[in-house]
C-alpha cells in the first residue's frame, strides 16, 4: 500500500526500546515540523481552498500527536528534551532541484511530505509489532491510519496539480532516492533514523 522500496529491519526497535528517551523525543519534534510544515502550505497556497482545509486538518492532528506523545513521556517521567536534528527530511527536499515554479515547488513539498508520512506508516507498523512495551506499540499502531490517510493525502494534492503520469515518474524515482538513503539508516533510535 505505502509503496516503500526498502523495509525497516525488526533489529532497529531495540535500538529504539533501549534509547526510548530518544526516540520519543525525536517522535514529539517529527509532529511539531509536520504540522509546521502544514501550516506553511496554508501560508505559501492560500488560494486552494481545499487544500487548505485539508492542511488545516493535518495541522491541529499532528498537533494532537505531539501533545499523546509528550503526555506518555511525561508519564514515563521524561522530558522532552532538545529537538535532534535528523537528515531525512533535508536529504529528501535534495532530491528535487529548487525552482521558482511555484506549482512545480508545490508538487515536490506534497511528495516529499507523503514520503515522509509513509516512512512514519512503516516505522510505527514495526514498532507496533515489535516492541516489549505493549502499552507504546498499542500507541504506534493506533497511529498507522492517521500517518497512511496523510500519505494517501499529499500523493492525492500532488497529482491534482500536474500530470498524473509525470507526478507518478517523480513518486517513483522519488521512492528509489529514499530507498537508497535508507539502506544506511536503522542504526539510530530516530523515527527516520
Amino acid at each position: 500500500m505505502l509503496g516503500l522500496k526498502s523495509d525497516t529491519d525488526k533489529e532497529w526497535v531495540k535500538i529504539a526500546e533501549d534509547n526510548l528517551q530518544q526516540l520519543l523525543t525525536d517522535h514529539a519534534f517529527a509532529e511539531q515540523k509536520a504540522a509546521a510544515s502544514a501550516v506553511s502550505i496554508i501560508i505559501n497556497y492560500s488560494e486552494e481552498t481545499k487544500m487548505v482545509q485539508a492542511m488545516s486538518d493535518i495541522a491541529i492532528e499532528e498537533m494532537e500527536h505531539f501533545k499523546m506523545v509528550h503526555d506518555i513521556m511525561v508519564s514515563k517521567g521524561m522530558a522532552l528534551g532538545m529537538d535532534q536534528k535528523s537528515d531525512y527530511a533535508k536529504h529528501l527536499i535534495k532530491y528535487f532541484p529548487k525552482t521558482k515554479d511555484r506549482t512545480e515547488s508545490l508538487i515536490n513539498r506534497l511528495l516529499v511530505s507523503a514520503i515522509i508520512e509513509a516512512r512514519s506508516c512503516e516505522r510505527f507498523s514495526v514498532l507496533s509489532k515489535n516492541m516489549n512495551d505493549k502499552e507504546l506499540a498499542k500507541f504506534f499502531g493506533d497511529l498507522l491510519a492517521s500517518e497512511a490517510g496523510h500519505y494517501k493525502l499529499f500523493l492525492g494534492f500532488a497529482r491534482k496539480y500536474q500530470d498524473r503520469e509525470i507526478v507518478d515518474q517523480k513518486w517513483d524515482d522519488l521512492l528509489n532516492y529514499e530507498a537508497e538513503y535508507m539502506k544506511q539508516q536503522g542504526k539510530l533510535p530516530l523515527v527516520h533514523g
